[in-house]
């Protein structure tokens, strides 16, 4: 991913509009599940997401004080998008969560070489860029259960009860 011809504003609002973009798909995708630990995790990496955003926009705040901090309806920096309907599966939403994952790694870290290395916003960047492939991670686990199970709608709510 080259964002050589992106202007730091553009990035960090592209940053910003993903992050909310990404806590209102784990927020909505949590509410479809009646798997209560995929529920949890779920509304862990949607909380993990509004951590990123409020880091970006301290980042633009700081960068750009002059400026009201405005979030585009489109990003300025092309990022995937996910639609989530009604009738969208879990297993498909994670996929594409996925993919939308890594390419927010590779977002951060050529983000990341805009500072000087070794600086608070560097090593924060870089950090945030390890964070997306664990979320990954997280999502590449629950997707594969998912597709096992999925089709027959298999649940068991207390399969996660200790003895």
């Amino acid at each position: 991913m080259n964002l050589g011809h992106y202007d730091l504003e553009d990035l960090l609002l592209a940053a910003i509009k993903s992050e909310i973009e990404s806590n209102k798909l784990y927020t909505k995708m949590s509410k479809k599940t009646k798997n209560g630990l995929l529920k949890d995790k779920l509304e862990f990496l949607a909380k993990e997401e509004e951590k990123h955003r409020n880091f970006i926009e301290e980042m633009y705040v700081n960068h750009y004080p002059d400026k009201k901090l405005v979030i585009p309806d489109k990003s300025p920096v092309p990022l995937p998008e996910i639609n989530i309907t009604d009738d969208s599966s879990l297993s498909l939403l994670l996929k594409e969560a996925m993919i939308a994952e890594q390419n927010t790694n590779e977002f951060y870290k050529n983000l990341a070489e805009r500072f000087e290395e070794g600086s608070k916003i560097h090593n924060t960047l870089f950090y945030f860029a390890d964070m997306e492939i664990g979320h990954y991670k997280i999502l590449e686990m629950e997707k594969n259960s998912m597709e096992r199970y999925e089709e027959d709608d298999v649940y068991w709510p207390m399969v996660h009860a200790g003895p």
